[in-house]
């Protein structure tokens, strides 16, 4: 579990005000000196990253971040950076290490309740209070929520975080997929180009998380390229029962499966996983309101040397500007670099997100929404402009 990509890992983000031991937590949840701590105020200056497994929660990513109280002009970009964690925010600990005032905590509550992030709250430094019981309930009064008493410096009440995290995490499993699409024994043919962004010797991220799933659910699995998709075919006795493409061959593939095979694409699953995939579609259709006028968005989730052929950067810009008008202008946004203010864009054309978690995916979603911005991926986007959207079967 160590090795899973931080976009499968359960993001659990720690908030505080400075020097209330949220860095001295990380470390007693890690059991390594992951944080640096010290008991000068404002240590922690930007997010800290640790991957590790929390039993039973599996594999998590944990986040400490800079004290929500900062002040002056620094203090203040330090605040902005821990507001935008919020945006990848799977679970909260909310950190305190003194009941008496609670207005900071009540107002990352409020908005950690508003954004339905699970939340546990936390009383730490546990050791120097002298009525433990009174100052529980002083919190549970002022947040209408118990706290969970540890002491990060001792390492007393770490396990019972644990078990809260668990708790409040519920049974979240994550949806197949492919669900609704194959079921075991199924066989599932993948077709699977490789180009010059896909690392040398490897598949890309949705490849691999695509195959350990159809394993997991005992399909039966072919894998080719474009080029064999023909041969392929002729090797199985029966059709597949669906086929997984990439996005960038939606169209030869179409002309070539058989009439009962079932077709998607590996963005399309990305899709359903990642996203609102209704919200998508619609953005998907939306690719026919452009004008020669528009300005166009392209968001990338991760951040690489753009090659020749890119997807998202030459590809998807001349299929559409081929089609609605060559003026159109598009803007790229890679990684966590996403534009605050998105309604000078007419349409945004996202990746999968496979290197996203999908909490980080919605947040971007709903932000477009919010600002009434039409948002899609490059799969259905490239579905749509081929005019198989409507053939394209969806999880």
């Amino acid at each position: 579990m160590n090795n899973s990509p931080q976009s499968l890992r359960r993001h659990i983000a720690i908030y505080g005000r400075r020097n209330v031991g949220k860095s001295s937590l990380l470390n007693a949840l890690t059991g390594q000196q992951v944080a640096i701590v010290s008991p000068e105020a404002g240590t922690t200056t930007d997010p800290v990253n640790r991957a590790m497994e929390i039993l039973p929660l599996g594999p998590c990513l944990l986040i400490d971040t800079a004290g929500f109280d900062d002040e002056g002009n620094v203090g203040n970009l330090r605040n902005e950076r821990t507001h935008k964690v919020l945006d990848q925010t799977d679970m909260a600990i909310l950190v305190m290490d003194q009941p008496e005032d609670s207005s900071y905590e009540k107002k990352w509550l409020d908005e950690l309740n508003r954004l339905e992030i699970p939340t546990v709250v936390v009383l730490n430094k546990a050791d120097a209070i002298d009525d433990i019981e009174v100052a529980i309930e002083k919190i549970n009064s002022a947040l209408g929520i118990k706290p969970i008493s540890v002491s990060a410096k001792c390492h007393e009440g770490i396990d019972t975080l644990r078990k809260a995290l668990a708790h409040a995490a519920g049974d979240d499993e994550k949806t197949s997929l492919t669900a609704g699409l194959a079921k075991p024994g199924d066989t599932v043919l993948l077709v699977m180009p490789q180009d010059p962004q896909a690392p040398k010797g490897r598949l890309i991220l949705p490849q691999v998380q695509t195959i350990r799933d159809l394993l997991d659910k005992g399909c039966i699995i072919t894998c080719c390229s474009v080029d064999t998709l023909e041969q392929s075919l002729n090797t199985m006795t029966e059709p597949p029962t669906l086929i997984i493409t990439d996005s960038q061959v939606f169209s030869q593939v179409y002309q070539k499966k058989p009439e009962s095979s079932l077709l998607t694409s590996f963005s399309v699953l990305m899709a359903a996983t990642k996203g609102n995939i209704e919200m998508l579609i619609e953005g998907a259709k939306a690719i026919d309101r452009l004008t020669p006028q528009s300005s166009v968005l392209i968001a990338e989730a991760c951040t690489h040397a753009p090659m020749s052929e890119d997807i998202g950067r030459e590809k998807i810009p001349r299929m559409i500007r081929k089609k609605y008008g060559e003026s159109i202008s598009f803007d790229i946004h890679a990684g966590k670099d996403y534009p605050t203010d998105l309604k000078k864009y007419d349409l945004i054309v996202h990746c999968g997100a496979c290197m996203f978690n999908r909490r980080l995916m919605l947040s971007r979603i709903v932000r477009a929404q919010e600002q009434g911005v039409p948002i899609t991926n490059y799969g259905l986007a490239i579905a749509h402009l081929q005019g198989i959207l409507d053939k394209v079967s969806l999880p």
